[in-house]
């Protein structure tokens, strides 16, 4: 069997697993990785909170899981299929999203404003108590964008590369940059290692999502989008991303929000309305469509690749 039709049979596989079980809802592998992520935060930071014990304290988290991911891979065919589909349908979490977004969406658009401004605090870091439909309806649209690239398309993009192991060391260290890269005075130094090696772990497979996007929706508005304001956002990664999104949905999203105590301003994203309830699908439709894309791209490259072996037997 040629290594595309393996690659792109394991991808399909744990996508399916993703949809038809979602995520454990008991003993999730990233809950206890989150704890001892913060126990070895607790061992190593007052050592010194600084760049260096930052990196250790990511090296002791992320590499003994990578590691074992490997070692088992080379454990013989049939262990490495289950553990590359296990790993990536752990790293992933599109059925989580969506499930997400239609907690909030749903009682928007039932006038609950306090059940929705909750629903949404559980997907984003930003203060939500102050919250009016609108500000609910965008942060929800632009947590799915963003995530639509950090819980699909990055475990995607890693697990095409590197197999399960690479699928693991994205969601791992994605996950730290989430405790640890911060800008506050507790995490400016020990976070800096996270946040830096997300956003490399980040670029390629963000700017491909951003393509995603644009090729799914409004494709010269979420490109000129995409050129014109994604250099305006703090994040190299988060602006492509949400600024492609925003253009394709045709919705203006950033502006002001409040994070821990403080007031941040955004540049504005996209082009066009405000995001109402019935946007928040859109948003969901427009990641589902884009993992068809994604999949559906390995799959060609697997056909083509046979047939190609085929017409040199």
């Amino acid at each position: 069997m040629h290594p595309l039709v393996l690659l792109a049979a394991k991808a399909v596989a744990a996508v399916a697993l993703d949809q038809l079980l979602g995520e454990p809802r008991r003993w999730h592998p990233l809950v206890l990785f989150g704890r001892y992520a913060r126990a070895l935060e607790n061992l190593i930071r007052p050592h010194g909170p600084g760049h260096l014990m930052g990196m250790l304290a990511w090296c002791a988290a992320v590499l003994p899981g990578f590691f074992l991911a490997g070692w088992l891979h080379a454990r013989g065919p049939v262990v490495a299929a289950v553990v590359d589909v296990l790993l990536l349908y752990f790293a992933l979490g599109r059925r989580s999203l969506a499930e997400h977004a239609a907690a909030v969406a749903g009682p928007l658009a039932a006038g609950d404003l306090p059940a929705a401004r909750e629903q949404v605090g559980r997907m984003v870091s930003r203060e939500t108590q102050s919250l009016d439909e609108e500000e609910v309806a965008k942060a929800t649209v632009e947590s799915v964008l963003e995530y639509g690239n950090d819980a699909v398309f990055c475990a995607l993009f890693w697990f095409v590369l590197l197999g399960g192991a690479g699928a693991l060391l994205f969601r791992l260290a994605n996950t730290l940059d989430a405790m640890w890269g911060y800008r506050t005075p507790r995490y400016l130094r020990f976070g800096w290692a996270a946040a830096r090696i997300d956003d490399v772990l980040n670029f390629v497979p963000a700017r491909l999502t951003a393509l995603s996007y644009a090729l799914l929706g409004e494709l010269r508005q979420a490109l000129a989008c995409w050129r014109k304001q994604a250099p305006l956002h703090d994040s190299p990664n988060a602006g492509p991303v949400m600024a492609a999104g925003a253009g394709a949905l045709g919705l203006r999203l950033g502006g002001p929000a409040r994070y821990h105590g403080q007031m941040e301003f955004r540049p504005t994203l996209g082009e066009g309305a405000a995001p109402a309830p019935a946007d928040i699908h859109r948003a969901v439709g427009l990641v589902n469509r884009a993992t068809a894309l994604w999949l559906g791209a390995l799959v060609l490259a697997a056909a083509l690749a046979t047939l190609a072996r085929l017409a040199r037997a």
